[in-house]
C-alpha cells in the first residue's frame, strides 16, 4: 500500500477530487492512504506564523525553515520527500510510474513565494513541477500528481492493459478514440475500426498516434524517432 503524507497549511483541501472515482475507490480499498499534516501546528508563536519576509528584499513571503523543518522532522519517517514547485523537474508519465513503485511519500505543499532553500538542502527534498505556470499553492499540484500516481497502482484500473495504449507510453500520444453511434452529425467511425481485423486496427492506431504526436508534440516525436532508430 502507498502511504502519502501531505504537509500543508490547508489540510481541509484534501482529499478533494482524490476522494472520488478510481482514486477514491482505491483509498476505500486500502490500496493507498492519505494523511494530512497542518504545518501551522508546528509554529513557535501564538499566532501560528509560518512565513516571513525574504532576505535581500522582494515581494511576497517565504515559508520559515524552522517551522517547516520541524514539521518534516516530526512527521517524516521514510521514503521520498517531494516539494511541489515550478522550479522542479517536470512530472511525466515515467516519473509517475517511478513514484507508483514507492510505499511512502511525503509531499510538501508550498504557499507564498516558496520555502527556504535550506530546508530543501537539509532534507534532500526532490522538487517536482506539473507545468510551466504558477498556482496559488502546491495543494492543487499535489492532487494532480497523486491522481497520476494512484491510477498506476496495482489493481486500481479495471483493465491494466489500457495503460499500455495511453498517451506518453512509448513516447507517443494516444490514438483517436470512437464509440457508438457509428454515425453522428454526418461523421462516421473510421471503417478500419469496424473491420474486426486486429492487426489492421493495431497498425492504424499506431499510425494515428505517430501523426498526432508529430503534429501536437514535435519534441516528443523527436524522442520517439531517436528511440525507434536506436
Amino acid at each position: 500500500m502507498l502511504n502519502v503524507k501531505i504537509l500543508t497549511i490547508f489540510p481541509e483541501m484534501f482529499p478533494g477530487f482524490l476522494g472520488y472515482s478510481l482514486t477514491g475507490k482505491a483509498m476505500e480499498e486500502k490500496k493507498w492512504q492519505l494523511t494530512t499534516v497542518n504545518i501551522r501546528d508546528y509554529a513557535f508563536d501564538k499566532h501560528k506564523s509560518v512565513d516571513d519576509t525574504p532576505c535581500g528584499g522582494g515581494a511576497g513571503m517565504i515559508m520559515r525553515p524552522d517551522v517547516l523543518g520541524r514539521t518534516i522532522a516530526e512527521n517524516h519517517t521514510t521514503g521520498r520527500i517531494i516539494y511541489m514547485s515550478p522550479k522542479g523537474t517536470p512530472l511525466t508519465q515515467k516519473k509517475a510510474r517511478e513514484l507508483a513503485k514507492e510505499t511512502e511519500l511525503t509531499i510538501i505543499c508550498g504557499r507564498f513565494e516558496g520555502i527556504d532553500e535550506r530546508v530543501i538542502e537539509a532534507f534532500n527534498i526532490e522538487e517536482i513541477s506539473i507545468g510551466d505556470y504558477i498556482l496559488t499553492g502546491g495543494e492543487q499540484a499535489a492532487q494532480i500528481m497523486l491522481d497520476a500516481v494512484v491510477r498506476l497502482l496495482p489493481g486500481v484500473l479495471g483493465n491494466e492493459a489500457s495503460l499500455e495504449d495511453e498517451s506518453f507510453e512509448n513516447c507517443l500520444l494516444e490514438y483517436p478514440q470512437y464509440t457508438r453511434p457509428i454515425e453522428w452529425e454526418g461523421r462516421t467511425v473510421p471503417e478500419v475500426l469496424l473491420s474486426g481485423h486486429h492487426q489492421k486496427i493495431a497498425d492504424w492506431r499506431k499510425q494515428q498516434s505517430e501523426i498526432a504526436t508529430k503534429a501536437k508534440r514535435p519534441d516528443l516525436f523527436k524522442i520517439y524517432l531517436d528511440f525507434k532508430n536506436s
